[in-house]
């Protein structure tokens, strides 16, 4: 009497479809757009942004002539004179003591190592025919004028002081 109907398990096998489904995959035109954006990327990372060498070595001289200033200062205030000398690599700042001269060691006229490519350094006292081997600040407001002119590979750059404490690059 009690007869269930059984669901036809027809209805619940897989069908299959006419069409037979796409492979997955990329297409070309795909493969060429991801290899287009990771070209343009790898070059945009590996491009490296280099500054130019000429204004590195303008750089380097507007730093040393505000140094200069600020020595020239220093030794007013200290009432000791302060020279200026290149070294190889590098400068240095040192004062006029009893004993001699000593290099100074605060924060702004430490001895630093050359940036903007230096090669070499020329030290000129106007009105004199020979190199000097540094640069002397003296306690007067009043000095003599000079040129410092640093070079590299790719030019120079010049240092004026006029003798009245202020230093300029040309």
């Amino acid at each position: 009497m009690n007869q269930q109907h059984e669901p036809d398990r027809s209805a619940f096998k897989p069908q299959r479809a006419a069409k037979a489904r796409p492979q997955a995959g990329f297409t070309l035109l795909e493969m060429l757009v991801v290899l287009v954006i990771a070209g343009l990327l790898v070059s945009l990372a590996s491009l490296q942004l280099t500054r130019n060498p000429r204004t590195d070595l303008n750089e380097e001289a507007q730093r040393l002539a505000l140094l200069f200033e600020s020595a020239g200062d220093e030794a007013q205030v200290r009432a000791r004179p302060i020279a200026w000398q290149p070294l190889d690599g590098g400068f240095r700042f040192d004062v006029r003591t009893e004993d001699g001269w000593r290099p100074l060691r605060d924060d702004l006229l430490r001895p630093r190592r050359w940036e903007g490519g230096v090669t070499g350094v020329t030290i000129q006292y106007l009105g004199s025919d020979q190199e000097a081997g540094r640069l002397v600040f003296g306690t007067e407001a009043i000095d003599t004028p000079m040129e410092v002119t640093i070079v590299s590979a790719v030019g120079r750059a010049t240092i004026v002081g006029t003798g009245n404490g202020r230093y300029r690059v040309r």
